[in-house]
């Protein structure tokens, strides 16, 4: 297939991934070979790189970025040098906008100021293309929705983990229909102390920031379950507290570096060994004062790090998950029971694969963009009911988030035209009912009562999403 295709084929599937479609673009789409024509408002490390360098180097005669935007000019200054681009920098967003005329937008900001700029990008009649979480809480997804409705343009969120080989197995098992119906399923989801703290080092353990790790990080889990269900969130009940970092530490400082506690911290972590974080954020600090090294312990740190959840779906099947974010190593379980019977999968856990990497070194490596390692298998059983269990080996990658990021890469900028029947694209409601379920969550420990996601939007629960 030859890649070069015309910014109007690309403006043609973005609308076609926006809406989730499968719809194949017509041959007429292709035409001139002009790139589209592409922004970045938000540099930090995930914009910088995944859908900055990643792009850049992937996808050079497909797109270019004319214009980068941040509130820290030194980290626009770094991520134009880091990128390889030679396109304008903004402080002002709108600016950037009326000046560079962009044929999509990709936000990357903090989460809490998603809603600002995609709005903005869609009241402008630009396509959006925004990281997960799509936004924090339910009065700015509906003003989201609100925005999609009124533009003609679309928004497509950046899930990355459907995308996955191993994960697309599951998908497919269920879609046959291979253990029945589903009526329950069980999900933990495990960060560990080298992960796990990371976010309550950033930004991210602060409530109005990031929403909780319910909606920064569990948005990817509950996506995947209502994509993996074909089916939407109707009620949920949780449980959650800070029992182990914030205020609980034994003592705190503002950020690891001036700390007098590093000799008895296992939490200490010494930004000065990354050359990358000193360049992106530690030169940069007088210019917002972001402390990207921030103590774990800090008293503003008001997230939870213990979260449990019942989440009932409209087709009925009930989820038990659970989410903890200080345990000694880093993966997954799921288990789907079905009328028919069950599928049990699991990812990253140590001592099933004989793992020699440290936890650091197993998360570095999932991050990684520039792999070129070699096809793993890992195993996934499916058990039928009254029959002897099946062991199926799944072809997996481990860097680029198993695998998922690059898919989804290729799918917007290479093979916009593709068949997508398992309907790995997300779009607005898809945000939406993942982001939904980590507020409803919040509601619920709050208030001790279960909360209908029916109440929160506009868009209301389907009990088939196809």
């Amino acid at each position: 297939m030859d890649n070069k295709f015309s910014r109007r084929s690309f403006l043609y599937a973005i609308s076609m991934l926006g809406a989730g479609a499968a719809m194949p673009i017509p041959a007429n789409a292709f035409g001139n070979k002009e790139k589209l024509r592409v922004v970045l408002v938000g540099t930090g490390v995930r914009g910088i790189s995944f859908w900055g360098k990643r792009l850049v180097e992937q996808y050079p005669d497909l797109l270019e970025f004319v214009g980068l935007s941040d509130i820290n000019p030194g980290r626009l200054d770094f991520a134009k040098t880091y990128m390889g681009v030679s396109c304008p920098v903004f402080i002002d967003f709108d600016q950037m906008i009326s000046e560079t005329k962009p044929d999509l937008i990709i936000v990357t900001t903090k989460d809490s100021n998603h809603h600002e700029f995609i709005i903005k990008g869609l009241n402008a009649n630009i396509d959006v293309l925004t990281e997960k979480p799509l936004t924090i809480d339910e009065t700015k997804a509906q003003a989201i929705i609100d925005a999609e409705k009124k533009s003609d343009k679309n928004l497509i969120v950046g899930f990355n983990y459907r995308w996955s080989p191993y994960i697309t197995k599951i998908k497919e098992l269920l879609n046959n229909g291979e253990i029945g119906e589903i009526t329950s399923v069980d999900f933990n989801w495990y960060l560990n102390n080298h992960h796990g703290a990371s976010y309550f080092r950033r930004w991210h353990g602060l409530m109005d920031s990031g929403g909780s790790l319910w909606v920064h990080k569990a948005t990817h889990h509950f996506d995947l379950l209502n994509w993996l269900l074909d089916s939407d969130p109707v009620e949920v009940f949780a449980y959650g507290d800070l029992e182990h970092y914030g205020s609980n530490g034994p003592f705190r400082d503002t950020n690891c570096r001036p700390c007098a506690h590093k000799a008895d911290c296992a939490y200490y972590w010494d930004i000065t060994k990354s050359k990358h974080d000193m360049d992106l954020y530690v030169a940069n600090e007088q210019h917002d004062g972001y402390l990207r090294d921030g103590c774990v312990y800090r008293p503003e740190i008001d997230i939870y790090d213990k979260m449990s959840a019942q989440i009932k779906y409209a087709n009925n099947a009930v989820v038990n998950y659970s989410l903890t974010t200080y345990s000694p190593y880093e993966g997954w379980k799921i288990a789907f029971n079905g009328m028919k019977g069950r599928i049990e999968a699991w990812l990253d856990i140590p001592f099933m694969n004989n793992e020699s990497m440290s936890q650091e070194e197993l998360h570095a490596a999932e991050m990684n963009q520039n792999s070129n390692e070699d096809m793993m298998f890992e195993p996934l059983v499916l058990h039928k009911n009254w029959e002897d269990y099946k062991i199926i080996q799944v072809s997996s990658e481990r860097s680029g988030h198993g695998g998922g990021d690059k898919r989804l890469h290729d799918k917007i900028f290479i093979n916009p035209d593709a068949a997508d029947p398992l309907k790995h694209s997300a779009g607005l409601r898809d945000g939406v009912m993942s982001v939904l379920i980590g507020v409803a969550a919040r509601k619920s420990i709050t208030s001790n009562q279960p909360v209908k996601i029916a109440d929160l939007t506009s868009i209301k629960p389907t009990a088939n999403r196809t």
